[in-house]
């Protein structure tokens, strides 16, 4: 399917330029899709990272090189990106469980991680409830952190936000502003704009800012709007499952606009949500 071979291209730019500094954005131009989205589908595919994939076949090509006679640590070091021979260490012990310069021995072990590739799987055992919805731009207040470019370093950045807005009782503020649809607290991952990317804990109002909440306009969009309940590990599961099942097959692609976790409920155990994916038919 052409939505597969655009991934397994983006995934052929990373190999060709493995030794170089890879430009995420160019690897999401390849896939037709934004940074932030192309690095959550490659994640939710393969089962690991975008950053630690690329980590461990650096350090699988790193191996291999300096098994070759007359190969220098530190030439391998810089050949990957690695200008601090420390860095490089620790990186490839990482991996290996064994240092470079052991690496080099006759008979050391080491791992391998071959480049991967995408294959359509038949799944969906567990049926998905979901509709389309087209919206027109709506404005919400709340709170906000600034998201890094390399997703995986945000995995602290948003539980560390609710937590805290749970402490100091801004989430028992916002909700009494909320008059609003969609009817409940909001996380929307706005990473549509490759210069800034940002998260916000917010809900739908029109009610006036006060203190240090801040405002947004979620943009006209066409949303696939999926409904669960369950623990907040559920809704991780919900969303890789719409990447890996839904998605692929479903005649739609990622569009420009943000990700959107919508909580219906205040019960953490057994939370009522909604994942809303932007989406645009394909050509």
């Amino acid at each position: 399917m052409e939505w597969i071979e655009r991934l397994n291209k983006a995934v052929n730019y990373i190999e060709e330029n493995i030794t170089e500094e890879l430009d995420y954005a160019q690897a999401a131009r390849t896939a037709c899709c934004s940074t932030y989205h192309f690095q959550r589908m490659f994640a939710f595919m393969a089962g690991v990272p975008l950053s630690e994939y690329i980590r461990r076949r650096r350090m699988t090509l790193a191996a291999a090189d300096l098994q070759n006679k007359g190969a220098k640590v530190l030439d391998i070091a810089l050949k990957y990106g690695y200008a601090s021979p420390t860095a490089f260490n620790r990186a490839f012990q990482s991996i290996h469980g064994i240092t470079p310069s052991s690496a080099k021995k006759e008979g050391a072990v080491l791992k391998s991680f071959p480049p991967i590739s995408f294959q359509i799987t038949i799944k969906g055992v567990e049926e998905m409830n979901y509709r389309i919805e087209a919206k027109e731009s709506f404005r919400i207040i709340g709170i906000s952190e600034p998201l890094h470019k390399d997703i995986e370093e945000n995995f602290s950045v948003v539980p560390g936000l609710w937590q805290k807005a749970a402490a100091d009782g801004t989430i028992g503020a916002l909700a009494k502003m909320m008059n609003g649809r969609p009817m409940g607290l909001l996380g929307v991952s706005a990473c549509h704009d490759e210069d800034e990317w940002r998260y916000y804990l917010a809900v739908s109002s029109d009610m006036e800012l006060t203190g240090s909440l801040e405002e947004y306009h979620v943009p006209a969009a066409t949303w696939a709007i999926f409904t669960g309940s369950g623990t907040n590990r559920s809704i991780q599961e919900l969303e890789q499952r719409i990447v890996t099942e839904w998605l692929p097959g479903s005649g739609y692609e990622y569009a420009d606009a943000p990700d959107i976790e919508v909580y219906l409920n205040a019960d953490p155990d057994n939370a009522q949500y909604e994942v809303w994916i932007p989406v645009r038919q394909k050509d």
